[in-house]
């Protein structure tokens, strides 16, 4: 398999380590930069660079060729705000796009999309003979309405948040309550209020308030008496609940700030931050000052992933240590929000100000439907998700020796004023992007496809399978389901469940695919040799293909006794989404005719061995 590299996400922030880091220990001044500019800007590249252009094109390309250019359509059909920013861009500026995806690309890789799944085959055949002109739209709307759409994208939050076993027991209470959130479209604003305002005596109790118990950074390994709330270094989480924030609900990157000033530092990488004080992250850290985390001790030890969280700590410390960032040196630490300014309301409890303020600012709206976009379109409107420079957003106001970081401003904006208008409704937006004709291009371009057609969005940018997805999509494809422990019961999919599980040859497949550990920011699956060889070797697909118990294989075997044709037809749609060409369906007949078992096991095996059966396209 060609070894294929899906858009970059943002390299794990490196932080500097403080000299003198212990809780006793007395601040320190802090010391001019060592560094130069050119030595620090090389050190900080991988953190804050911009994404390589046109890669999701360029892959794209690789994998499905263009092919020869036919007569150019009638004007596509705009759907929605989505189509008239992007069809028009491309029609003023004279750029070609690839026609509309068939019935069987579409099903796919909606359902791909929707639910981490792949459709079986009476779905595909039922919806290519359908000859409503609604059907598309009737798809997405059944789809949303799924349990498999809640599992997916209660999965994809999990993720975002790095929701790991750090949480303790509230890691499943966590992804009961993203899944009742989606399940009846909660506006997103006010879960994220929720989020960022939440206090429990007990995480395992209050299922917000599990992103502030993961973000905590453990201070010592036992408490020096029963008072001691040392175990938790209070100001470091601060930071990282602050830089945690910045970046998923305001896609920016906050991290290097919150170590220095911006000025002298990040001008080459990012010109908004580079204006940006490190007093003015104390400030937005300030909104958590008051904030405590305490880590439950009982019978001698600390119990796993439990914490009260509430609101009794006198204020951010400016001067405080830290275990790992430069000393901090003072300043003003009155909350202020990093974006305006703004100030907490008389009265008005900080965390709830800071959820206010997020949530009420443009660029909340912006950065999260860049996120979706990204997830749906396989490249984001600004690109990393997470690393928007505001000065930077405006094609016609950019600064001095750079490009401007947005192609389609107004789709942005248009995007982020339908969210925002429409109660923060997640589904409404998925919905919105998928009914869009832009959304169901096809990835098969018709001639001569150049790099610069990226930013248009001309045509379908595949994407590997996520691991979860890959796993659950042979499953699907085999009829043969996973078999997972999930609070003492038996799930058979991956998507069903809080986070990694399985060991064994399981737990090796789904690492090799790039399954998130958690522990760092989750990253874009990216192929290599590896991967090809687990898909031709790992008992995770040569123990499915197998003719036995109720697989895929077995039934279609016992059914077409006497239709090869009909078995071969099967199995395509069942594992690829579409029926074989005349060529394969002949060679698969071949197969067949030797010997029906084995070469109906074989054809399975083949099938979920094709490039395409990797990649959404």
């Amino acid at each position: 398999m060609t070894r294929l590299i899906l858009v970059t996400a943002v390299a794990v922030i490196g932080v500097l380590m403080a000299a003198d880091s212990g809780s006793n220990a007395k601040p320190k001044q802090a010391k001019p930069e060592v560094l130069s500019q050119e030595k620090f800007s090389e050190i900080h590249a991988p953190i804050l660079q911009p994404a390589r252009k046109n890669e999701a094109g360029s892959i794209t390309e690789k994998l499905v060729p263009s092919v020869p250019a036919g007569p150019r359509g009638p004007r596509m059909a705009r759907r929605n705000f989505i189509d008239e920013q992007i069809f028009g861009r491309m029609e003023k500026d004279g750029v070609p796009h690839a026609p509309l995806s068939n019935d069987y690309e579409f099903l796919r890789r909606v359902t791909l999309d929707l639910t981490g799944r792949i459709p079986s085959a009476q779905q595909v055949r039922d919806f290519v003979a359908d000859k409503d002109p609604a059907k598309r739209n009737k798809a997405v709307d059944r789809l949303l309405a799924s349990e498999e759409f809640v599992d997916k994208w209660a999965y994809f939050f999990m993720d975002l948040f790095r929701a790991n076993g750090k949480m303790g027991r509230g890691q499943n209470l966590f992804h009961y309550w993203m899944k009742e959130n989606l399940r009846v479209d909660r506006p997103y604003d006010d879960a994220v209020r929720d989020i960022v305002s939440a206090s429990a005596k007990s995480n395992h109790v209050v299922a917000a308030s599990n992103v502030i118990a993961r973000e905590h950074v453990q201070g010592k390994p036992q408490p020096d008496d029963g008072k001691d709330f040392g175990m938790v270094q209070q100001l470091d989480t601060h930071d990282e609940l602050a830089v945690l924030y910045g970046k998923t609900f305001l896609g920016i990157n906050f991290s290097c700030v919150s170590c220095h000033d911006g000025r002298g530092h990040l001008e080459k990488v990012n010109v908004y931050l580079s204006g940006k004080k490190r007093v003015e992250f104390y400030q937005f850290a300030g909104f958590l000052g008051n904030s405590r985390y305490m880590m439950y001790w009982e019978h001698g030890k600390p119990q796993s992933g439990e914490f009260m969280i509430d609101d009794a700590n006198p204020g951010y410390d400016t001067r405080g240590a830290s275990m790992i960032r430069v000393p901090r040196f003072g300043g003003t630490a009155k909350p202020a929000f990093i974006l305006t300014g703004e100030q907490p309301k008389p009265g008005e409890e900080p965390r709830v100000a800071l959820g206010r303020m997020i949530t009420a600012h443009p660029q909340f709206a912006r950065a999260t439907v860049n996120l979706f976009w990204a997830k749906l379109m396989g490249a984001g409107l600004v690109e990393p998700y997470d690393e928007f420079d505001l000065a930077r957003m405006d094609p016609r106001n950019v600064p001095a020796g750079w490009e401007s970081q947005l192609f389609h401003p107004a789709l942005l904006e248009a995007l982020a004023t339908d969210f925002r208008g429409h109660q923060h409704s997640l589904r409404r937006l998925i919905a919105g992007i998928c009914k869009s004709n832009a959304y169901q291009l096809s990835a098969r371009f018709q001639g001569e496809w150049k790099e610069d057609y990226s930013k248009y969005h001309a045509r379908k940018f595949v994407r590997q399978l996520a691991a979860e997805e890959m796993h659950d999509a042979v499953v699907s494809a085999t009829g043969r389901p996973g078999s997972f422990n999930y609070n003492g019961e038996k799930m058979g999919w991956a998507m069903q469940l809080s986070g990694p599980a399985g060991g064994g040859d399981v737990k090796y497949f789904m690492q090799t695919f790039g399954q998130s550990n958690r522990s760092n920011p989750s990253k874009n699956p990216t192929g290599s040799p590896l991967q090809a060889m687990l898909m031709m070797q790992s008992s995770v697909v040569n123990d499915r293909v197998l003719a036995k118990g109720d697989s895929t294989v077995q039934r279609l075997v016992d059914t077409y006794k006497n239709d090869n044709g009909r078995l071969v037809h099967e199995m395509f749609l069942g594992t690829l989404s579409r029926p074989p060409s005349a060529e394969e369906q002949s060679i698969s007949l071949s197969a067949l005719e030797k010997e029906k078992l084995s070469g109906a096991q074989n054809l399975q095996w083949a099938l979920l061995n094709q490039v395409e059966f990797l990649f959404n396209h």
